[in-house]
């Protein structure tokens, strides 16, 4: 976890990794809680016994459940002191390249791209490569675009 004490600190890791989140596992009740709350009931994701016998052999998380994961990634990366908050501002350019089977493990590299100044704070993108542990391709690559207000 890199903790920086200003946003002039930040600007000093752009076009550099910033750090990689501890793994998180995506077991089958935190995609069947995904699926309750965005009402996607697709069999891929929720019918353990029919997805065996499918594509993947196996239920795979929603890609947007690996999406969601990304502020939970960004936290216990790293952080930026003597700011007022954040908040998400969107996504560009997002990629699910490799199924996420239930029971995997998942952690989040990042790298500062941009920091640019805004209205009432700073533009931060980052790109975030979500990988699985033990598979050689990533579950998403994605740039994640936040603001940070200063205090």
């Amino acid at each position: 976890m890199i903790t920086l004490e200003t946003i002039e600190d930040l600007k000093t890791y752009i076009g550099k990794t910033t750090g990689q989140s501890p793994w998180i596992k995506v077991n089958q009740e935190r995609i069947n809680e995904f699926a309750k709350a965005t009402e996607d009931y697709q069999w891929i994701h929720v019918n353990e016994e029919k997805a065996q016998k499918g594509i993947f052999g196996s239920t795979i998380a929603h890609g947007f459940l690996t999406l969601s994961l990304a502020p939970w990634m960004s936290y216990n990366t790293y952080e930026v002191k003597n700011i007022a908050h954040s908040v998400n501002y969107g996504l560009d350019k997002v990629r699910f390249l490799s199924p996420v089977k239930a029971g995997s493990n998942l952690r989040g590299t990042f790298k500062l791209l941009e920091v640019t100044p805004s209205k009432a704070g700073y533009k931060i993108k980052n790109e975030l490569t979500i990988e699985i542990e033990g598979e050689d391709k990533p579950a998403c690559v994605a740039e994640t675009l936040g603001i940070i207000y200063p205090s």
